[in-house]
């Protein structure tokens, strides 16, 4: 009796595994969700609602009027069915970049804006989110978040034919904001540049740049960010300090040096003086006894 349990358990299993791989039905989105992630299983991928959308403020991304400028602009035309451009944020870590297009969703999702975020392995099935939302009377950003890739990666080709180049259109009510790190998405090595040369004194890059280039060339809008001053920086850390209801250093002029001090301590050991560092610090200092 043993080994006929020990058999059926093994068989249970094998069939969960077993249904892992198989395709399944199609699971309809719950379209009354103002935000979604892609997910997927094997071939199978769906629209998962997500409840609680990270809530940011734009009144809460200092030193960044002109970014927001751009990505307001550009995202209140898409809505008004105008001329817009899908949009590459690129530049350092920590400068808003992601906190900026979650912030400008939370302003304009009460106009019907809506936000589907896919991670870089899933870009392969970007058909099937295109087709999906096609005939959909929201207007959607895809957003991909920190988007690098190698040369040989599949989800590369997906997303170059859906932002300019597929026999297929791409759904008037869809747009792409993606963030980087990278201003081309793509590593670049230094012997690709021995391969430019001049012609009729124009400089032309050799064929693995300008392959490099193609991809964020395909993006109609870049928007850059660059590192805080350390003037910026403290706004920053001020602002955060106030956002968490600590105050009381900023009273006196002695608590204000001690606490900028710390706080240029901190950014000196991350290496880093951003709005995400910013924020860290004044979590930290808000937490001290």
């Amino acid at each position: 009796m043993g080994a006929k349990k020990r058999l059926l358990q093994r068989a249970e299993t094998l069939l969960e595994r077993l249904a892992v791989l198989l395709p399944g039905g199609t699971e309809l989105p719950d379209w009354t969700a103002h935000a979604f992630r892609w997910r997927r299983r094997g071939d199978r991928g769906w629209l998962q609602a997500v409840p609680a959308p990270h809530r940011i403020d734009l009144a809460d991304l200092l030193c960044l009027d002109r970014q927001k400028a751009e990505i307001e602009r550009n995202t209140a035309a898409f809505l008004a069915g105008r001329g817009a451009n899908n949009v590459l944020l690129w530049g350092s870590r920590g400068t808003g970049k992601s906190s900026l297009i979650k912030a400008v969703f939370n302003a304009m999702r009460d106009r019907g804006l809506r936000l589907i975020e896919v991670d870089k392995d899933d870009l392969i099935q970007l058909p099937e989110i295109l087709e999906l939302i096609r005939d959909r009377p929201e207007r959607f950003i895809l957003f991909c978040d920190d988007l690098s890739f190698e040369a040989s990666e599949s989800g590369y080709k997906a997303l170059k034919a859906a932002l300019d180049g597929s026999i297929t259109a791409t759904p008037e009510n869809l747009l792409i904001y993606a963030t980087s790190n990278r201003r081309h998405l793509l590593p670049e090595l230094q012997s690709e540049n021995r391969e430019a040369r001049f012609v009729d004194g124009e400089l032309h890059h050799g064929e693995a740049v300008e392959e490099k280039i193609s991809l964020s060339d395909r993006f109609g809008l870049w928007v850059a960010f660059h590192p805080f001053s350390q003037a910026q920086y403290l706004v920053l850390v001020h602002h955060w300090l106030a956002r968490l209801g600590n105050t009381s250093e900023t009273a006196a002029s002695e608590g204000r040096e001690a606490l900028e001090r710390a706080a240029l301590q901190w950014a000196l050991r991350r290496g880093s003086r951003s709005g995400r560092t910013a924020w860290q610090f004044a979590r930290d200092w808000s937490g001290r006894d």
